[in-house]
């Protein structure tokens, strides 16, 4: 089964990322290669990233053929999504016991949510 381990920041968390110190910011860098690794290893990472700034972020709408762009941020909402892990893993309680590893699982919100298989459909 497929999961997506979705990493949310908020104001809170970039509060705790940026009061972090340089060595400690470098331990968490050096904690994500580490998960990134060990999934790797055990044949369960397909792909992980950390995404950039939502500032940068184009919204797009099409609507009857016309191709409309937003700037963003665009939602008024707490959290945005920060990064996310693609995993192929047994059970949905495997994907969530990889969530405490996360180094910012501790100030941040994670979701994991099944990959719907349409493979059916092809």
């Amino acid at each position: 089964m497929k999961f997506l381990i979705l990493i949310y920041g908020n104001p809170e968390s970039r509060e705790v990322w940026n009061g972090m110190s340089e060595e400690q910011q470098k331990e968490a860098m050096v904690g994500y290669a580490g998960l990134s690794e060990a999934l790797t290893a055990s044949g369960e990472l397909i792909v992980s990233h950390s995404l950039d700034d939502p500032a940068g972020t184009k919204q797009v709408l099409v609507r009857d053929g016309n191709v409309m762009t937003t700037d963003g941020p665009f939602a008024e909402v707490k959290e945005q999504l920060a990064g996310f892990y693609l995993v192929e893993c047994d059970s949905m309680e495997r994907a969530i016991e990889i969530v405490p590893q996360i180094p910012e699982a501790e100030f941040s919100l994670v979701e994991v949510r099944p990959i719907r298989d349409l493979g059916h459909l092809t």
